[in-house]
């Protein structure tokens, strides 16, 4: 599967607030310096020491809200 990885910093830009909020983003352990990553699905997933944890999903116009912030496609 594809993904875009990012900062939790520029997920926080991207998440509307229907999706997840800062407060449930926080508990999960993001954090500005957090490295995060958005399948094609929409699924957000956090890095931890052991590997990667689903933490919410992004709905509609994600792709493009993904490349207006961050400049990154599909990998």
């Amino acid at each position: 599967m594809k993904f875009v990885e990012m900062t939790g910093r520029s997920l926080v830009c991207i998440v509307s607030d229907d999706e997840i909020s800062a407060a449930d983003l926080a508990t999960a352990g993001v954090t500005d310096e957090t490295v995060v990553r958005v399948n094609q699905h929409g699924d957000i997933e956090i890095r931890r020491s052991e590997g990667w944890d689903v933490i919410g999903g992004l709905l509609g116009n994600y792709e493009e809200r993904i490349f207006r912030h961050t400049g990154r496609k599909w990998a």
